[in-house]
């Protein structure tokens, strides 16, 4: 059975994207899907390349039984287009960037996360200029929008 490969993309892969990594990787596993996915995540900058989530995310993350600690801050490469199945961006911002980047063959892998998880165009903010309650709500915002997804990738990664 192929994996089914995503990429969780955010702008310098500390806050969002690891959280949306970590929650994702978390469900996939409580489904006991793991061996189905392969499950990443990236940035479109590289301010951050070879760090460590931020220590909000990685707290929050925690805070709900996600482990997230391991990861390592990476910028998006040029191989991760054909290698993904799908790319989620976690802004328009970030998924303005992705097109700009993206062969024209992989556009149709690009997707807006809320877009393709919750069926909406709202954004998922960035809390890195903010607190904790920040992270909170986008852990909330990401476990929700993961939680939709999963049970859709199957038709979604059928149709793309």
């Amino acid at each position: 059975m192929d994996r089914h490969r995503i990429l969780f993309v955010c702008a310098g892969n500390i806050c969002r994207s690891p959280l949306a990594e970590g929650i994702f990787r978390h469900l996939v596993a409580q489904a006991g899907r793991s061996s189905e996915f392969e499950i990443a995540s990236a940035g479109t900058g590289g301010w951050h390349q070879g760090e460590r989530p931020d220590r909000r995310s990685i707290a929050v993350a925690a805070g709900h039984g996600v482990d997230i600690s391991s990861q390592r801050a990476r910028r998006i490469e040029t191989a991760d287009f054909g290698r993904f199945d799908l790319i989620l961006a976690m802004d328009q911002d970030n998924l303005k960037t992705l097109r700009k980047a993206a062969p024209a063959d992989a556009l149709g892998r690009l997707h807006l996360f809320n877009a393709l998880a919750l069926g909406g165009s709202k954004d998922i903010p960035d809390p890195y200029y903010g607190g904790r309650e920040d992270f909170e709500a986008v852990y909330t915002m990401l476990l929700a929008g993961c939680g939709a997804l999963l049970p859709k990738l199957g038709k979604v990664l059928r149709d793309s």
